[in-house]
């Protein structure tokens, strides 16, 4: 069995259910209007398949309306990948920081080099 972060970063993984969930981010859709895009590459069953990994990990959650299968994304699902994200995000914010203020040194340093070596006596 996989963890919540394991199933939502596989289910991320493929780009046709990323882009579904790109659709889905301007509002609910129902199943045919998600499939339409995709219909010219892979059956309406694979279409399935790849809503049913986004249920599966949680990201978006299927209703039933008579005929029509009603799709929204759940934005709470997203909260346990962002989290994870958030530390490595403070890592490489302070790591450019550091590289920053290092190469400003070093740019100082030549600058200063230049300047006295440069000099008409």
């Amino acid at each position: 069995m996989q963890d919540n972060l394991s199933q939502t970063f596989a289910a991320l993984a493929d780009p046709t259910r990323r882009a579904m969930l790109a659709h889905l981010s301007k509002g609910e859709a129902n199943v045919s209007d998600l499939a339409k895009p995709f219909l010219k590459e892979m059956s309406l069953p694979a279409v399935t398949k790849h809503l049913k990994v986004l249920e599966k990990a949680g990201l978006i959650i299927k209703t039933r309306e008579a005929q029509w299968r009603p799709c929204k994304i759940n934005g709470a699902a997203f909260k346990d990948a962002s989290d994870w994200m958030e530390q490595y995000r403070v890592f490489w914010e302070e790591s450019f920081d550091r590289l920053d203020a290092y190469l400003k040194t070093v740019t100082s340093k030549k600058n200063m080099k230049g300047k006295t070596h440069g000099r008409k006596k």
